[in-house]
């Protein structure tokens, strides 16, 4: 069709249509004047075609002139796509619109900003040096869509805020609260704890926006500066004053701090602004894109409304383009089947006879979004339960669950006898304390106890919860494991329940009408939110709601088993599956994870909890029985003072915390009974300073901790400080001329090697060299290899002659630390590298500050390999990233003003390889002997002094291992050792977990610490040199042969020692995204599977902290270890009355032979003799194959007793099913001595 074109060879009129994921512009240009004579901007509700025609409807209302002969059409955003072909425009990528509407209204703009419904945009503009070319640097966000739009949209509504509120909120940083912004579903459960803390709804929205921009600006910005003047695009940008606030206090901070010069003569409201129409800028830009084409082009023309409406008519046809999955149900058959087998039974309450009092326990589960009530009898069975969505204050919600119960029986005429009571969930603290509750578990073990009630032995249990998921690996009755969203929220409860909401269909219809779909587009897994993206596009591509609802029922199971657990083969796990949680109701969910559990594990047994959705309130319920039957008596104060429960709640200033320079914002929780006795529950806080309210009680705290520290030794935290202090006296440096003795390596004329020692004399710099050392300051940042080296080359420094309070390591990361500097990064790698900028950043701005001493040199050497004591390793690299980031992080800091060099610091990241020492030295000197004016023989016997620093570091480590080995062993109690990165000592990266095992009462050891005296060694390894399985102590080759990376080889091998040690357990510590560790996850599990040793993996550590679920790991952590150690008690009291009856036999003997002794006693070993009867076998008998334990005894195994109790003959290791009684049935060898 020819395109009416005006005297400038353009259409009469623009177009410029933005679908975006959540909203539809449409703005109408006058190409003449290049203004916008018509706009609008409207949710489409995920109907993005039909939002589009009423739009255009509307437009052509206001402009009847505008018609399909006359007008251009131009389309952007994420849902444009398919609205090209019908209306006849032209596709423009939506970064390029926003650019190009940028460089037309705003040319000296220098950044922009733009937040959408499911994305954000930063873009800089910058001037080439050399030609003054506009350049444009631009980042947008792609697997996540935390801190965007649709976050905020979704926080708003959790906290209440009307529309009028939420517009006249002004941006307050005075009282700002920790929100996650790595994940908006995480940035939703913080606000939801939040709130029931009592926080009020501004504080939490101005802790929400802060966090937001915090994320941008760190991670989207890429290490950029946002250049003056900043453009704040986007609907939130335009629509919430108190986010441009924020933007306008964080982002001159930046500034400030890197040193621009902004102008006088504009206000900050001048540097940061929104302009007008600022949510319609791709709308515009498309519409520029237009004109800037030539004159004649033959697309974009305006096809008219009929084409669109037509294809909005044929939308349920449409999805033919996209490959589909199989449905849900296959026929009726399959139906009948699955529902006869996984509907489960309406509940009814128990019934009793009028005027009977229920003596039963009540159990509580207050969840992230909901709390649940269950009543539950002596034999476990429910009676009764209710259900409440979480109003935000844990007390209110136990009052109304229990108010609710209380009526029930009254109705009845019930007398209910309250027995025990139980909590667990997010808000057990807080209840539990109110109410003296019986028990407070943590969610994990509430869910274990549950599934093991009905259903008895099982292997895997799968929460799905409304904002987590939790998967538990059992063993013998007892969690083994367990994986938690940590990270991202995708595939939780919410996500279906979204959905439905979306459609207005009621949750509980969800089931019925996905089964009716007949195919399901494929969803690809993921982010929850980029997973509605999807849902939208494929409903405007005309999937029906019952195929798009089938489509995310089949996209469950992948979120929890492959973004969540990430365990390729699920079959190792075992074959009784158990599914619990408030998602189990939807028998979509449950068909689709039933669907993949079986098609990955051939004759797996797939179950539903009965009481799936108040499972963990049952194990609450099971658990408060146990305690008060063993304890005779119940604490809790009663069903009436329960109901009649009175709380308040403040925070303001008088809450805060000042013991830190965190000074949290707590919240006071003060609850009273009918009777007047008053609790307080103090939340909100990041450490446990925060607990106390006075000077008093934190001296209580700080003395209660000094003495775990003496009682329940953390090697960890030790190993940490001890590595960076000056604890090691160098030798004085040889005098010049001294004799020295050295081998020279040569190679005849024959090509033989010859090597011959050679007298030559000591060569020293002048005393002016010496001079020039002592007033040289050396910063090294404390992260990375540092960890492993810094007792090397600090010696290296001190020895020659550089004082050592010259010498400064930044400090421990902290939240603070980090926030202060963590801008710098060019690229989102793992946490341990992305704190490094925050360390440089320290030693510039803080060491290096006005007013103190300078720093001449900032040293951060590239560690490409370490030495390692592993044996017969292939290699011994270091992780290639920690490797690069020296160089990493010089590129960073000078990518737009060279810091190091305005601040007067040279930066030294020189490489070095420990594992060759004659290559070292050559490496060091290079690095050093310029700068420190040193001779080579200077540096050679500075490295030979930083070798022995480091072994006497380690030698130091060693022994305090062992004392802590041999004392839990006397004492028979456990020890934690950590398997992790020596850079996991930092507090900062462990987030303190070690402190709260410590607080615990076990004392904590580290690889480094186990002594490697292989006669000390050999009571649990010679037993596989013998057999040939390895060749010495330090070989891992029968489970990993091709080790080839120091530290994970280290790990792998310390995981060996644990697998044999009974009285060690393990925490295994990895940070997310890492890339070395990843190929030995697996094998340690199999490898403390196979020692069945108590183990807790933490595979994802990062920057945010998961305060939430790091709480559920270490107390689900803590309550295995309580089960092990129960154990390990259990054993010496059995072996103690074992030894009491060997004694009576032996002095029956002597009194019948009248023969001076008989050994009458099993072998003595302390791999033995402190074990229980129930304890593994493998570890009972001492060591043990990573491969798979082959120590597993029976009857005669090493006598031939054939006995199937306990054989009492010299040496026998049949101890493994002690009868006391068969002591004086089975004739023992008796041997006499003078």
């Amino acid at each position: 069709m020819d395109l009416e074109t005006n005297a400038l060879g353009v259409a009469r009129w623009l177009l410029g249509i933005d679908v975006g994921s959540t909203t539809v512009k449409v703005v109408a240009v006058d190409p003449r004047t290049k203004e916008i004579v018509w706009s609008d901007y409207q949710r489409h509700e995920t109907r993005q075609a039909e939002k589009a025609l009423q739009l255009l409807e509307a437009l052509q209302s206001a402009i009847p002139e505008i018609s399909s002969g006359n007008t251009g059409v131009f389309l952007t955003g994420s849902g444009s796509r398919a609205l090209t072909v019908p209306l006849g425009g032209r596709f423009v990528q939506e970064v390029n619109a926003v650019t190009l509407a940028v460089e037309e209204l705003h040319p000296d703009v220098g950044s922009v900003v733009e937040l959408g419904g499911q994305d954000a945009k930063i873009i800089i503009f910058r001037k080439d040096p050399r030609t003054g070319d506009k350049q444009v640097t631009c980042s947008m966000n792609d697997k996540c869509a935390s801190g965007t739009g649709a976050t905020i949209d979704k926080c708003l509504i959790k906290v209440g805020l009307s529309p009028e509120q939420v517009g006249s909120l002004s941006f307050d940083a005075g009282k700002l609260h920790k929100v996650a912004a790595k994940c908006g579903v995480f940035a939703e459960t913080d606000i939801v704890n939040l709130m029931k803390s009592g926080i009020p709804s501004e504080e939490i929205i101005c802790s929400l926006a802060d966090a937001i921009v915090s994320q941008n600006l760190s991670v989207l910005a890429r290490g950029n500066t946002l250049l003056p003047g900043v453009l704040l695009l986007g609907g939130p940008n335009h629509y919430l004053r108190f986010l441009q606030e924020c933007w306008r206090l964080r982002i001159p901070e930046i500034w400030k701090e890197r040193g621009y010069t902004l102008p006088e003569n504009k206000t900050l409201e001048e540097l940061i602004f929104v302009p007008p129409n600022a949510n319609f800028y791709a709308a515009y830009g498309a519409v520029l894109y237009g004109l800037a084409r030539a004159p004649g082009a033959d697309d974009g023309s305006f096809r008219g409304l009929d084409p669109l409406r037509e294809y909005v008519a044929a939308g349920s046809r449409g999805g033919a383009l996209h490959p589909t999955g199989p449905p849900l149900i296959n026929n009726d058959g399959e139906l009948a089947e699955f529902l006869k087998q996984y509907s489960l039974p309406v509940f009814r309450p128990a019934e009793y006879a009028s005027g009977s009092t229920v003596h039963a326990a009540i159990g509580i589960d207050g969840g992230s979004t909901s709390s649940k009530l269950v009543v539950v009898d002596e034999g476990g069975r429910v009676l009764a339960k209710a259900y409440r969505l979480s109003k935000g204050n844990p007390i209110q919600d136990m009052r109304e669950l229990l108010k609710e119960v209380h009526q029930d029986f009254a109705e009845r005429g019930l007398s209910l006898d309250v027995a025990g009571f139980g909590v667990t969930g997010y808000a057990a603290d807080v209840i539990g304390k109110a109410v003296d509750a019986d028990v407070n578990i943590v969610e994990t073990v509430a869910h274990m106890i549950s599934a093991v009630d009905v259903f008895g032995e099982v292997d895997v249990i799968c929460d799905i919860g409304g904002q987590d998921i939790k998967v538990l690996f059992m063993q013998h009755g007892n969690i083994r494991d367990f994986r938690l969203s940590n990270q991202c929220s995708a595939g939780n409860g919410m996500l279906l329940q979204a959905m439905a909401a979306q459609f207005g269909i009621p949750i509980a219809d969800y089931a019925g009408i996905a089964f009716k779909a007949l195919r399901t587009p494929i969803f690809s897994y993921g982010c929850a939110v980029f997973l509605d993206a999807d849902r939208v596009n494929f409903q405007k591509d005309g999937f029906s709601k019952e195929e798009l609802l089938a489509g995310l029922a089949m996209v469950l199971p992948k979120n929890i088993w492959q973004y969540v657990v990430q365990i390729p083969r699920m079959a190792e796990l075992g074959r009784r599956f158990v599914l619990q949680g408030g998602t189990q109701y939807n028998l979509a969910a449950v068909k689709a994870q039933v669907d993949y559990i079986r098609s990955r594990v051939p004759g797996a047994e797939v179950h539903v909890h009965p009481h799936c959705g108040e499972a963990g309130a049952v194990g609450a319920a099971i658990e408060a029985w146990r305690v008060v039957k063993r304890r005779g008596s119940s604490s809790f104060v009663g069903l009436d003072y329960a109901m009649r429960l009175e709380y308040t709640t403040h925070n303001d200033d008088s809450t805060q915390c000042h013991f830190c320079s965190n000074r949290c914002a707590r919240t006071f929780i003060d609850t009273t009974t009918p009777d007047g006795r008053t609790t307080r529950c103090i939340a909100g806080f990041s450490c446990e300073k925060g607990t106390v309210e006075s000077a008093d009680s934190l001296r209580t705290l700080v003395s209660r901790r000094k003495q775990l520290d003496l009682d329940f030794a953390n090697l960890l935290d030790q190993e940490s400080r001890i590595c960076f202090q000056s604890s090691v006296e160098p030798a004085a440096l040889p005098e010049a001329g001294a004799e020295l003795s050295e081998v020279i390596d040569s190679r005849r004329w024959t090509g033989r090697r010859r090597e011959r020692e050679v007298l030559r004399r000591f060569h020293r710099s002048g005393k002016s060299a010496e001079a020039a050392r002592r007033r040289v300051r050396i910063g090294i940042p404390r992260v990375l290899s540092l960890y492993s080296t810094a007792p090397l080359f600090r010696a290296y420094f001190e020895t020659l002659g550089v004082p050592r309070q010259n010498i400064i390591f930044s400090p421990t990361t902290s939240e603070k630390l980090y926030s202060a500097g963590a801008r710098y990064g060019s690229v989102d790698t793992c946490f341990p590298s992305k704190v490094v900028q925050a360390h440089l950043h320290h030693l510039l701005f803080e060491t290096h500050k006005p007013g103190s001493d300078p720093l001449h040199y900032l040293f951060f050497p590239s560690v490409t390999c370490l030495p390692t004591f592993i044996e017969h390793a292939l290699d011994s690299t270091s992780c290639p990233i920690v490797a690069g980031t020296p160089n990493v992080m010089k590129a960073a800091f000078n990518r737009e003003i060279p810091f190091f060099e305005r601040a007067g610091i040279e930066y030294v990241d020189g490489v070095v390889t420990l594992e060759e020492p004659h290559y070292f030295k050559r490496q060091m000197f290079e690095m050093w002997g310029e700068r420190l004016q040193i001779t080579e023989d200077e540096s050679d016997f500075a490295v030979d002094q930083g070798w022995a620093a480091l072994g006497k570091f380690d030698a130091e480590m060693q022994q305090r291992g062992r004392e802590v080995l041999e004392q839990v062993e006397a004492e028979n109690r456990i020890a934690i050792l950590v398997l992790g990165r020596p850079y996991h000592a930092d507090p900062g990266l462990n987030h303190g977990l070690l402190d709260e095992l410590q607080a615990l009462g076990y004392p904590v050891i580290t690889m480094r610490s186990i002594p490697k005296d292989e006669k000390w060694l050999a009571r649990w390894f010679q037993a596989d040199i013998e057999a040939g399985l390895i060749e010495s102590t330090f070989d891992i080759r029968d489970v990993w042969p091709e080790n080839y990376s120091t530290n994970s080889a280290q790990k792998v091998w310390a995981a060996k020692f644990a697998a044999r040690h009974p009285h060690v357990a393990v925490l295994d510590l990895s940070s997310f995204k890492c890339g070395y560790d990843a190929p030995i996850y697996g094998l340690i599990d199999q490898i403390m599977k196979a020692g069945e040793t108590p183990c807790m993996a933490m595979h994802d550590l990062d920057a945010n902290k998961p305060a939430g679920s790091q709480k559920i790991r270490v107390r689900t952590f803590a309550y295995t270890l309580q089960r092990y150690q129960e154990q390990l008690e259990d054993r010496a009291r059995r072996m103690k009355i074992l030894q009491e009856c060997i004694e009576s036999k032996r002095g029956e003997l002597l009194a019948e032979t009248g023969a001076a002794s008989y050994y009458l006693t099993p072998r003595h070993d302390p791999a033995v003799t402190t074990l229980n009867r129930d304890f593994p076998a493998s570890r009972a008998a001492g060591p043990a194959s990573a491969r798979g334990i082959r120590m597993t005894l029976s009857a005669g195994t090493c006598c031939g007793c054939a006995s199937s109790g306990f054989c009492t003959n010299q040496g026998c290791l049949n101890t493994d099913q002690f009868h006391p009684e068969s002591v004086s049935s089975h004739e023992p060898t008796a041997v006499a001595t003078e």
